[in-house]
């Protein structure tokens, strides 16, 4: 008997967007930012500083055609062409290999530009947890990084060791921050720093008794942690913002809140398009100092 293919539960949700409001005619400069990331990759348009289409898309296993597979999604049904966009700015791993970017600039720096566009004024601390790695970066008022820290040693505190758990208990990605919370009462974190160590060490918990729920809350809890001693290193100024793919993970930013005794402001868009935003606005201010 035939059986039907595996669900990839460890999959992002991908998704694109415009304005339909705006017509991106009329705009004076129209600038995008691409971020190719490890794991996924993000191109954001803006027509005039204002978001008028983006993407978010899985990043393929070639960093030129995740850029432009990225661009063309958040040019669908916009009319829009790579013609038409006055300037462009790559950034992310893959930052070098967009091939119609006319700069590149850092994933970090992109990040502390796009804050204020994100979230408000106020940020001063943002955490973005990747796919590969986690930063905390120190930003002032104008968006401009002035100090960061990061962690790329192992990916059992990033997203992609959330894409290995997803797919070990079976559960879409989109619901392990929910289910993670629906325990009676909190389990210690797991031990292992290694994501290899981290699932053998989560298959023996269930073969022990323990419920998905709560192999997902040992997780979580010690993916908080892992974060919480990176924040910690550099300190924490207010306002705090989380960005990338596991700021939607409700079982790990309400842990790290929990811990740290502050409420993360809520973003205005996508959390996964920070670096891609970021990218849009440096677009937007060099072209506007050439001229």
């Amino acid at each position: 008997m035939a059986t039907g293919k595996k669900k990839e539960h460890w999959r992002w949700e991908e998704s694109n967007w415009h304005n339909p409001e705006i017509d991106w005619v009329k705009a004076r400069i129209i600038t995008a930012g691409v971020d190719v990331g490890s794991v996924s990759s993000q191109a954001v348009i803006m027509c005039d500083g204002k978001l008028f289409a983006y993407s978010n898309m899985r990043t393929g296993s070639n960093s030129p055609d995740s850029a432009l597979n990225a661009i063309n999604w958040a040019m669908e049904e916009t009319g829009l062409t790579l013609d038409d966009l006055h300037y462009t700015v790559g950034t992310g791993y893959g930052r070098i290999n967009v091939p119609f970017a006319n700069r590149a600039v850092t994933e970090i720096a992109c990040h502390a530009r796009s804050g204020g566009f994100m979230y408000g004024p106020t940020v001063r601390t943002i955490l973005d947890i990747g796919g590969q790695d986690s930063k905390v970066i120190h930003c002032d008022s104008k968006g401009k990084v002035t100090s960061f820290i990061m962690n790329d040693k192992c990916a059992a505190g990033t997203g992609r060791g959330m894409e290995v758990f997803a797919d070990l208990l079976d559960i879409p990605i989109g619901e392990v921050g929910t289910r993670s919370l629906d325990v009676e009462e909190e389990p210690e974190p797991v031990s292992s720093t290694c994501v290899v160590f981290a699932k053998t060490e989560a298959v023996g918990l269930l073969h022990a008794g323990w419920s998905k729920e709560r192999v997902l809350a040992a997780y979580c809890s010690s993916m908080a942690q892992r974060v919480l001693s990176l924040l910690n290193r550099i300190g924490i100024k207010k306002d705090l913002v989380i960005t990338g793919g596991i700021a939607k993970n409700i079982g790990i930013v309400s842990r790290i809140e929990d811990k740290l005794g502050i409420t993360a402001l809520k973003p205005r868009y996508d959390t996964q398009i920070a670096g891609a935003v970021g990218a849009a606005l440096f677009a937007r201010a060099l072209i506007e100092k050439d001229n």
